[in-house]
């Protein structure tokens, strides 16, 4: 007859008694389906979950459940909003003497198709994505935070560059009380015409939302297109020259300090029904100097995310 294996999470009381605001497991890796506005993708997640321990004198949680519970929605089935449901309302069955919250995280890069400005080429972009559920009696919470890559070009550096142009002009043509179209033109294209150009670097804005209750799938591509659509220099993936050039006029057209990029994604998120919060964080990694520009902004609703 087989021995009988002890169960110590079951059978023994805590050393020191105590409730405990979450126990589980964080850094699992797993093999997903996510299911996102019409398409469903393989990713590659890390993954975090938790139960809360609200019995003071239990010793532990039965985390292999939680993990089980996982490993199903992996080989079988897809990560979508109501799936998230499902696992976060299990989890809390699977110990309903022990906990009364659950929580799941899931960290990815979502790979998207991205055209380019003007040949039309196509290419691949990652966006890291974070998908939070939380869920404590009965009241469900659901995040989802995007990093997206962009260019900023400062508005003071432009104009100092442009006034060094304007200089370099007057001392070129000084003394010509008329000067030929065509030699301008052709000083204009020149390294001698254009002397100083504005400084631009790679910058990165994190946003976090909460979705509205109405909302039944996760509109991460919804959410990406607004936050590039608002800033206008997205970053690109595959490129022509006459790509490069019209990303050289965007900039230009588009000069903004962190301030800039901060106020117009708050204005394009606070347009948008489907996010009840938000959170945001644009970081511009100066080229000009050793440390980044930032701006952080929130909704500011009562209770909602603090500008932190």
């Amino acid at each position: 007859m087989p021995t009988k294996m002890p169960d110590i999470a079951n059978q023994a009381k805590a050393q020191t008694e105590g409730v405990l605001d979450w126990v589980g497991m964080s850094n699992i890796e797993m093999p997903l389906m996510v299911e996102m506005q019409g398409e469903t993708r393989p990713i590659s997640a890390l993954v975090e979950a938790f139960v809360n321990l609200k019995e003071p004198k239990a010793k532990g949680i039965h985390m292999s459940r939680l993990y089980l519970m996982l490993d199903e929605l992996s080989v079988e089935s897809a990560l979508n909003i109501e799936n998230l449901k499902s696992l976060l309302n299990n989890f809390i069955e699977s110990h309903h003497d022990l906990s009364n919250s659950a929580h799941l995280k899931f960290e990815f890069d979502y790979h998207m198709r991205r055209k380019s400005l003007i040949s039309g080429k196509l290419g691949w972009k990652a966006y890291p994505v974070v998908i939070t559920g939380n869920l404590t009696d009965g009241v469900l919470d659901i995040e989802l935070a995007v990093k997206v890559p962009y260019s900023s070009t400062c508005p003071c550096s432009a104009a100092l560059a442009r006034q060094l142009i304007q200089n370099q002009f007057t001392k070129t043509f000084d003394g010509q009380a008329q000067v030929n179209a065509e030699t301008v033109h052709e000083w204009l294209g020149s390294t001698e015409g254009i002397v100083a150009t504005p400084h631009s670097q790679r910058s990165i804005a994190e946003v976090k939302v909460k979705l509205a209750d109405s909302v039944s799938d996760f509109p991460i591509v919804d959410l990406v297109d607004a936050i590039e659509f608002a800033l206008k220099t997205p970053v690109q993936a595959a490129v022509k020259r006459e790509d490069e050039q019209e990303f050289a006029r965007l900039n230009g057209q588009n000069l903004m300090f962190c301030e800039d990029a901060g106020r117009r994604i708050k204005a394009s998120l606070n347009s948008i029904d489907g996010y009840r919060d938000f959170w945001l964080r644009v970081n511009h990694y100066e080229s000009l100097h050793a440390h980044d520009a930032v701006a952080v902004a929130s909704k500011g609703i009562d209770g909602g995310y603090a500008s932190k």
